[in-house]
């Protein structure tokens, strides 16, 4: 056990731990969708050079917490939209700079509120399914829509930083992108 810890990067395990800790915050009461889940999407993916990892990692934290939240019926949509803004920190966050990472943010929240509350509306029976009932739902989500940029913004800010501040005294170099 002690050799495969031993081959583990510092830089790895630092973006490993931060994403798993920041998951675990799903796990404290809070307001509705302010949670750090677009963040560690987000950050694994700009920080992770194996995209592989970007992927995995992240995503198993979130199911490890959804193990102990519960799953729902739409739990399959967010995963998908995880997965997305995995792919928005790929690409956005090539080169990190604090626009950069407002950007991805601001984009992962309305990614996040599109695709989630289309969902709800086309499996829900409380929703007409027509273009009122679309609008309905999405009006209806407008206040956890705020909550979700809240908490996309804050916890990004925070991980990024924090990630940054380690980069900067922290003398290994392996704990640049890794």
């Amino acid at each position: 056990m002690t050799e495969i810890v031993k081959k583990i990067k510092p830089g790895f395990l630092t973006l490993t731990l931060m994403v798993f800790f920041a998951s675990l915050l799903r796990l404290i009461p809070h307001p509705p969708n302010f949670t750090p889940i677009a963040a560690v999407a987000l950050f694994g993916g700009a920080y992770f050079s194996k995209k592989q990892y970007a992927f995995l990692v992240p995503i198993s934290a979130m199911f490890l917490t959804d193990a102990i939240i519960g799953f729902h019926s739409l739990s399959w949509l967010v995963y998908l939209c995880f997965a997305l803004i995995v792919g928005i920190g790929i690409l956005l966050l090539k080169q990190i700079s604090f626009n950069r990472v407002l950007i991805a943010a601001l984009l992962s929240s309305i990614s996040f509120f599109i695709i989630t509350n289309f969902g709800v509306w086309l499996g829900s029976k409380f929703y007409p399914q027509n273009i009122n009932g679309l609008i309905q739902c999405y009006v209806a989500a407008i206040p956890f829509f705020s909550y979700n940029v809240l908490g996309d913004l804050l916890y990004s800010g925070l991980l990024f930083s924090v990630y940054e501040l380690i980069k900067i005294y922290n003398p290994i170099p392996a704990v640049s992108k890794t």
